[in-house]
């Protein structure tokens, strides 16, 4: 059962990772569509685990590189976080990363139904 607290981070987190995705890092991670769809922190507020979807544009580049990519700037993302966030929250969360594929899921699950 997450707190208030809890939530009230998370949606702040969620809201500026997706602004941060979308405007600051596509240089860094080319034509991707990039989408947080879930945040999750932890009760004492020291890590907050975001699930992302990844839908790669071109280029053949795979969700799995750009997964590598966010991994590898994970600090930088953290940093620009902070850059936010750093009126409203003490301490800012260690970022970890995780691949939301519940869309694929959706997917799989309504291409079996067709047949």
């Amino acid at each position: 059962m997450e707190s208030t607290r809890q939530q009230k981070i998370a949606r702040l987190i969620q809201t500026d990772m997706g602004d941060i995705f979308l405007k600051e890092m596509k240089p860094t991670l080319g034509n991707s569509l990039i989408t947080v769809t879930k945040v999750r922190i932890t009760p004492d507020l020291s890590i907050a685990r975001i699930h992302v979807s990844i839908f790669p544009i071109g280029d053949g580049v795979s969700k799995e590189q750009v997964f590598a990519a966010i991994e590898a700037n994970c600090a930088d993302l953290r940093r620009r976080l902070g850059q936010r966030e750093g009126k409203q929250l003490r301490i800012i969360p260690n970022l970890e990363f995780y691949i939301d594929d519940s869309l694929d899921y959706i997917e799989h699950i309504e291409n079996l139904l067709k047949q």
